[in-house]
């Protein structure tokens, strides 16, 4: 262009068209620079500029030195601007990598302007994935949902994170009342863009608790239809729990776990020794779960702790089950984290109970009430503790025969 018999080859300045606007002069600087020597400094807060002026060029290099750069700072005040810019250019590592930080932050560090930065396409892929770090239960994703969506429609809300679900009530009420309307939010010309959200939630978990389903039918943001559905379908399970002997699922099918596995979590703020139950009707299996000395423990309680509601007395009941840990930093950035993977349990009923197995499971072993899901090393762990759980507690086949043997031992991986 500067030698040959082209007309640039005259000129003194040399105007350049750049379509993209996320290109501006200091990139071209940068990008042009890079031309001359190997070693660039990219700054994360320049990072989408540079490479959208790489990509223009088709500099192979330093749009993988680009996306190493967003890749080691991804936050709160980034992960959309990154996404976004990843999904324009094309780096694959990098729209994965902000997902999974988006599904570890979510929820555990709920965020308003990360809220309000948040696409329907984006959480959408969140909702739906059973790796979404869920604090509390089910219904905390449909009020986190609610929050989001509040934001959406009113962008110019500027207040705490703690006020941000009496507010969000309090508009939808206002809504109801001004606008007389009997029909459910999602049908309403405001709401449909948000559809296909809140289709992603999984509500046979919800619907288990009566102060959760209460607030399903007052908030009336979903259609009428999603809801009888999901009663139909629960009232069909329970009655195949207590009267067609389907004790928990016995085969691996990774496959429906994913899609239909109850997500709940905790939030461990220092070392110490925990016990809880998630709440909401789980068809009869009430499951401890305890934390101490380094041990997590699975308890399968018929009588010997209060329960609120009804316990099956059936000898053996299995589930299947994932449970991961997590500690982050103060950017959101894992720590450290451990997974059990995908597996399958059977429980005895607590009154049998030959004492607590601490710390060896023997896989050949006879079922019992109890059983450690994960022994930690006291030199990985960092507090606060993050702990998700994923459960399914009945069995997903509607063709399961009553009479289908025993599984020959008590815990099993899922391949």
């Amino acid at each position: 262009m500067f030698s040959g018999s082209w007309k640039e080859s005259n000129m003194m300045v040399i105007p350049l068209e750049i379509p993209d606007q996320n290109i501006d002069t200091e990139a071209l600087q940068v990008v042009f620079g890079s031309l001359y020597r190997d070693d660039v400094l990219i700054k994360p807060s320049s990072v989408v500029s540079i490479l959208a002026a790489a990509c223009m060029l088709q500099l192979d290099g330093l749009i993988q030195q680009c996306g190493e750069t967003m890749k080691e700072n991804v936050g709160a005040k980034t992960v959309c601007v990154y996404y976004s810019s990843a999904s324009i250019y094309g780096l694959d590592s990098v729209m994965k990598k902000c997902l999974e930080w988006l599904l570890n932050n979510l929820m555990t560090h709920q965020n308003v302007d990360l809220m309000k930065e948040l696409g329907v396409d984006v959480i959408e892929l969140l909702i739906q994935s059973s790796d979404l770090f869920v604090m509390q239960v089910e219904m905390d994703v449909y009020t986190a949902l609610k929050k989001w969506m509040f934001l959406q429609l009113n962008p110019s809300w500027d207040g705490p994170i703690k006020q941000l679900l009496a507010d969000a009530d309090a508009w939808l009420c206002k809504r109801r009342t001004e606008m007389g309307e009997e029909e459910p939010f999602l049908k309403a010309e405001d709401g449909a863009p948000f559809t296909p959200v809140f289709r992603h939630v999984r509500l046979q978990y919800i619907i288990n608790d009566l102060a959760s389903a209460r607030i399903l039918e007052r908030d009336n943001i979903l259609p009428p239809d999603w809801l009888t559905s999901v009663y139909k379908s629960q009232w069909f399970a329970m009655l195949r729990t207590e009267h067609d002997n389907d004790n928990g699922p016995q085969d691996a099918n990774k496959e429906e776990f994913q899609s239909g596995s109850m997500r709940c979590g905790r939030k461990l703020t220092k070392d110490g020794d925990y016990c809880w139950r998630w709440t909401g009707f789980n068809f009869g299996f009430d499951l401890l779960v305890t934390y101490t000395n380094r041990f997590i423990v699975f308890k399968r309680n018929t009588l010997s702790q209060p329960c609120g509601g009804a316990v099956s007395l059936q000898p053996r009941r299995h589930l299947a089950y994932r449970l991961r840990l997590a500690s982050f930093d103060n950017s959101g950035k894992l720590v450290c984290s451990r997974s059990t993977g995908y597996q399958l349990l059977t429980l005895e009923k607590d009154q049998v109970s030959p004492g607590p197995q601490y710390p060896v499971w023997s896989m050949k072993s006879q079922a019992l009430p109890e059983y450690v899901v994960m022994n930690l090393d006291s030199r990985l762990l960092s507090f606060p503790l993050y702990v998700c759980c994923n459960f399914q507690y009945t069995s997903p086949h509607m063709d399961r025969r009553p009479d289908a043997p025993e599984p020959e031992s008590s815990a099993r991986s899922v391949p």
